[in-house]
């Protein structure tokens, strides 16, 4: 069956580079703090669908230029056109940006998110909905939906927000709207890693590669295993980890790796 090729996708409204089986999309908006509009909302989702279907990417890197990840959705291009919507417009669009987040979750490569300065609104989702986070020092991450009016449940932050930094944190952070700093985001478990600003891109794109360059079909396991058992019993993650383990003892990735230890070898993967 004929795969896709990341490297041959040209969206138009963020920035996509693939290398070393590492694609990296970065929102580019920096003049407005890279917001979200219709348009970008949609062909994020599109991009992640895509990927299930690509072969010469193992991991994504999500990211913002200018010094901020993403302040959300755009003002003027998104929340001034929603205001006096009919109730099915509204669900349309709201529906529509949930489907960003399902995509992140289904899409097989882990997702790291680097994240710098402002990552507030829908902008704080991205990275939640992400597989691993790295922060700044100066980072301030605000699910800011109750300072506009609307619940604090929006793309899945009630069901995914607790889970990394449990219910009474999220619950705040939820109901008040207020800024998460970089240090508690850290303590909190949100953020794997703090590194300086001029240090991040670096510091995914290792973390990235490592992963890349590592049993990729195992990789992909281990996030579905991630997101499919938070609605198991303790007995079902068990059958389903037996399964999903004894699915990955065929691949050759695991007699590539037998056979590098018996020879005192790094083992070399290819991901098949």
């Amino acid at each position: 069956m004929y795969k896709l090729k990341a490297c041959e996708f040209r969206p138009k409204h963020f920035k996509l580079e693939v290398a070393d089986r590492v694609a990296t999309v970065t929102l580019n908006r920096p003049e407005r703090k890279n917001p979200l509009t219709f348009d970008s909302y949609a062909e994020l989702r599109d991009t992640f669908h895509k990927f299930q279907y690509v072969d010469d990417v193992r991991v994504v890197v999500l990211t913002g230029e200018g010094g901020n990840f993403c302040s959300g959705g755009d003002v003027h291009d998104i929340i001034g056109p929603l205001v006096g919507l009919p109730m099915d417009g509204l669900l349309t669009f709201t529906r529509m940006t949930g489907n960003l987040v399902k995509e992140m979750r289904q899409c097989p490569q882990p997702i790291i998110a680097a994240v710098d300065g402002v990552s507030a609104g829908a902008g704080a989702i991205l990275p939640m909905a992400s597989d691993l986070r790295y922060g700044t020092p100066k980072t301030k991450t605000a699910f800011l939906f109750t300072r506009v009016g609307l619940a604090g449940c929006d793309m899945g932050a009630c069901a995914i927000l607790p889970r990394i930094i449990g219910h009474g944190r999220a619950s705040e952070l939820l109901y008040t709207g207020r800024a998460m700093s970089a240090e508690e985001g850290l303590a909190w478990g949100y953020f794997n890693e703090l590194v300086p600003a001029d240090s991040l891109q670096g510091k995914a794109r290792d973390i990235a590669l490592a992963l890349a360059n590592g049993p990729a079909f195992a990789h992909f396991m281990t996030k579905k295993c991630l997101h499919q058992e938070w609605n198991q019993t303790i007995e079902q993650a068990l059958e389903t980890e037996a399964e999903a383990q004894a699915i990955c003892m065929q691949t050759k990735d695991f007699g590539r790796a037998y056979h590098a230890f018996v020879a005192k070898q790094t083992p070399v993967f290819q991901g098949d």
